[in-house]
């Protein structure tokens, strides 16, 4: 019997440390015509309204969470960023900080009652997963959990560089490049004609998406293509921008001629004879080719 009066009192425990709350926790035996109820367990409850907050840089996170307890005791707060050796942000009794902060947190601070962290001008190395402990002396368990945190620069607005805004049909390996000035984690799109870009085998994508090359360029590529980069603060699209392309036959060749009793080069007409020297002048058409940068 006394096996099972242990058996009960390590379920009610256990229950009471997984917060649940079914008949073991409240549960009542009757023996030998007495009732003897089993008290709650002393342990501190942890809520984290969102796991995932995200920031920006310069501004303000609230790592929120709320805690319940059946002492009247001031809790003691502790904050850890994770990292290859855990690092402690703020160790607390209620709102009183104990101790120094580092240098990187000094003055970015603030810790509430209720175990809730605020983090002012957030910095890219705020970045991280942060763990939160909360004890108090009266309760057996401690209250314990984990909030996300991701730091990002917004995004400026991009622009598509390329080296002319006109090519030759055939032309090969052209190549679009979706630049920014500003942004973290980000991501890329192309659209052709205000639609996404359909997937052809011609389209070639950098593995980042921030690059498009035409490995050869027909007539039917003349559009307006636009690029869209996304993180997780937002979005922005680029001013669209028109692709001429030109036929290669009809698209006129200009012919020179290199006099040699003279270093300038003379312009001549295709049916004139004696070309000592030829030459196919590429026009601004061709350009010298844009490489995709990363």
């Amino acid at each position: 019997m006394l096996q099972y009066y242990l058996f009960l009192l390590l379920k009610s425990l256990w229950c009471r440390h997984r917060s649940q709350h079914s008949a073991w926790c409240r549960a009542a035996l009757h023996l030998a015509g007495r009732t003897y109820h089993l008290q709650p367990v002393g342990a501190v409850n942890m809520t984290i309204p969102n796991a995932l907050i995200r920031g920006a840089v310069g501004g303000e996170a609230l790592l929120s969470v709320r805690y319940s307890s059946f002492s009247l005791d001031l809790p003691v707060i502790k904050w850890q960023l994770q990292r290859e050796k855990a690092v402690t942000v703020v160790q607390s009794i209620g709102t009183d900080i104990i101790g120094t902060l580092r240098p990187e947190y000094q003055d970015r601070i603030l810790v509430f009652e209720n175990g809730t962290l605020l983090l002012h001008n957030l910095r890219l190395s705020d970045d991280g997963t942060y763990d939160v402990e909360i004890s108090i002396t009266d309760d057996i368990f401690t209250g314990e959990g984990s909030i996300t945190l991701t730091v990002d620069e917004p995004i400026s607005r991009p622009y598509i560089h390329m080296e002319a805004s006109s090519v030759l049909e055939l032309s090969e390996n052209f190549v679009l490049n979706c630049s920014h000035e500003n942004g973290t984690r980000t991501t890329y799109k192309w659209f052709k004609g205000g639609k996404p870009l359909a997937n052809e085998t011609r389209f070639m994508l950098s593995p980042d998406q921030k690059c498009l090359t035409f490995s050869r360029v027909l007539m039917t590529d003349e559009d307006i293509y636009s690029c869209a980069v996304e993180n997780p603060l937002g979005n922005m699209t680029s001013l669209p921008i028109r692709l001429a392309v030109y036929n290669m036959l009809t698209w006129p060749v200009l012919f020179f001629y290199r006099d040699t009793n003279s270093s300038s080069e003379k312009p001549r007409n295709n049916s004139q004879s004696k070309l000592q020297q030829i030459y196919f002048v590429k026009s601004q058409l061709l350009g010298k080719g844009v490489f995709c940068q990363k």
